[in-house]
């Protein structure tokens, strides 16, 4: 445990992306194998199951350190992390035993507590505390909490064993992807290539908004125009004769979309396709755009992202929900064709084959995210205006001569979203923030205007600058009306644009509207409370996109 709270202490204060691979690598050169892949499975989300609520981690730390539990509250919200907050306010242990157990046997011993009773927890985890330092402490509790964004991503964490074991660094992000228990699989294994797991996903490949006008790219010839799709990004794997299905944040999601079950008979083993999850109706014409074309032609019509909502986090999928949101999967790319992985090829050719597999099946499940066929930029400019009444994002641009790549790049694949629909409202209500933020007020709540009343519609807590954020919570400590715990009211004084990209319907907000990725545009400075819009405003706004 001891080289792993160095480990998190040196990552937690570099601010050089090299000096955090190096870290790395030092701990990775050093580590007994178990507690190389533990590490590889916490800085790629694979943390294991949380078996003490925090609630309880509350209660044992107030009993030892004899604090009131207001205090304790007001330390948590000034730290803004309760992991750290028990780490400090726990009395220094002068019988401290530094390092004498390794990463893996706390969290074997973590992952057992969850069939014990309370009090075996208790004992169990105060120990521990009294037997560790603070640098051990605070990574103990972060195993518990399950919360370690210290400042570390995949990417870092892939670049240091590209590093360590010299293989590149694509390689790895896909070894390390899939369905791997970090319980029972061993660096080694986890490394090599002859490991077999069907189900394992590939790395996505993922754009920039462009920055610029898109005549800054060259020639449209060279350039593969098509809709940008607002749904779950995912894979469909087909190998062994099975079907899987995997969400970008890897989450293997088959259970939740049996309209894709039928693929099992129709795709050729050794498939992988990148595309779309998206609520997709059935056997109804899409808008026309410019160029005389429609999306979909007859075979049916993107519905918005709210629908598909409805059956995110369901456990069990009903014939209602599958009949009110039903799905179907739009194909972007090829990664993996006749079990070789094809990502290395040109995306002229892998548009070609996927032509031929999504022609081949006929299925209304499974389609190819159609080309946009223009001969300018300037008539791709004029199509990309339909994208919202085809519940669509804007433009993909993507180089015909492309790769797919791992991770974010630039150069060959941009997003041209549409311009987010905007409204202007004030600020009612702040809360602090965590991490970073945890000493200053960025987390906000605003309202519109209904007669003279003021109704909330939305929180937003970033798309201010570092001053900004300042400026706001300057005023706030001096314009606060009441506290509520960690939040506060303030005098409605100060208005913002309000961005996102989509509207819904919904009963859980007194508005009766819910704003999709909402967001700070800008401060208004220029405008007075009163210029605010209003609550009709925003039922306008759900008439016209809310569909």
């Amino acid at each position: 445990m001891k080289q792993f709270a160095a480990l998190v202490k040196t990552i937690g204060t570099s601010t050089g992306t090299n000096d955090k691979v190096q870290a790395l690598v030092d701990f990775f050169s050093v580590a007994i194998e178990k507690d190389k892949v533990w590490v590889i499975a916490i800085f790629s989300g694979r943390r294991p199951k949380r078996s003490v609520k925090t609630s309880l981690l509350t209660e044992w730390c107030l009993e030892i350190i004899n604090l009131p539990a207001w205090l304790f509250v007001e330390s948590y919200s000034t730290v803004g992390d309760l992991a750290e907050t028990i780490a400090l306010l726990l009395p220094e242990s002068p019988t401290a035993i530094q390092g004498e157990e390794s990463l893996h046997f706390y969290i074997e011993q973590l992952m057992q507590l969850e069939k014990k009773s309370e009090a075996q927890k208790k004992d169990f985890v105060v120990q521990c505390w009294h037997n560790m330092d603070w640098d051990e402490r605070f990574v103990f509790n972060k195993l518990i909490t399950g919360n370690f964004r210290i400042g570390v991503s995949q990417k870092v964490m892939v670049n240091a064993l590209s590093k360590l074991i010299s293989l590149d660094a694509n390689i790895i992000a896909h070894r390390i992807s899939g369905n791997w228990d970090p319980a029972t699989t061993v660096f080694h294994e986890l490394m090599n290539e002859s490991t077999l797991d069907h189900s394992r996903p590939y790395p996505f490949y993922l754009a920039y908004a462009l920055e610029d006008v898109p005549a800054s790219l060259g020639d449209i010839a060279d350039w593969q125009a098509e809709w940008k799709w607002d749904g779950i990004r995912g894979q469909i794997i087909k190998r062994n004769d099975e079907i899987f299905v995997w969400s970008r944040g890897e989450e293997l999601m088959t259970e939740k979309f049996p309209e894709y079950f039928i693929l099992k008979d129709l795709l050729p083993n050794g498939t992988v396709l990148d595309g779309e999850i998206l609520s997709f109706r059935m056997n109804k014409f899409l808008p026309q755009t410019d160029n005389g074309e429609n999306a979909f032609g007859d075979a049916g019509m993107v519905l918005p992202f709210s629908i598909l909502q409805t059956r995110i986090g369901r456990k069990n999928i009903t014939k209602k929900i599958l009949q009110e949101a039903p799905a179907a999967f739009i194909v972007y790319d090829l990664l993996e064709y006749e079990g070789k992985d094809v990502r290395s090829e040109p995306l002229s050719w892998r548009r070609s084959m996927l032509a031929e597999i999504t022609n081949g099946i006929q299925q209304p499940v499974l389609l190819l995210s159609p080309d946009i066929h223009v001969n300018d930029w300037g008539q791709l400019a004029a199509i990309r205006e339909k994208a919202r009444s085809l519940n669509s994002e804007g433009i993909m641009l993507k180089r015909k001569s492309s790769t797919y790549q791992v991770g974010r790049k630039r150069g060959d694949w941009w997003k041209w979203k549409i311009d987010p629909l905007v409204i202007d409202a004030v600020m009612i209500y702040a809360q602090k923030g965590s991490g970073r933020r945890s000493n200053l007020y960025t987390d906000y709540t605003f309202a519109v205007k209904d007669g003279e009343k003021l109704v909330s519609f939305t929180k937003a807590y970033s798309g201010l600058t570092d001053k900004e954020f300042a400026a706001v919570d300057h005023f706030v400590k001096r314009n606060s009306l009441e506290k509520f715990g960690p939040v506060r009211t303030v005098k409605p004084e100060l208005v913002f644009e309000i961005a996102f990209e989509g509207i819904a319907s919904s009963n859980r907000h007194k508005s009766g509207v819910a704003l999709r990725f909402p967001r700070i545009n800008r401060w208004r400075k220029d405008k007075k409370p009163a210029e605010i819009n209003t609550l009709y405003d925003l039922q306008k706004m759900l008439e016209i996109y809310g569909k």
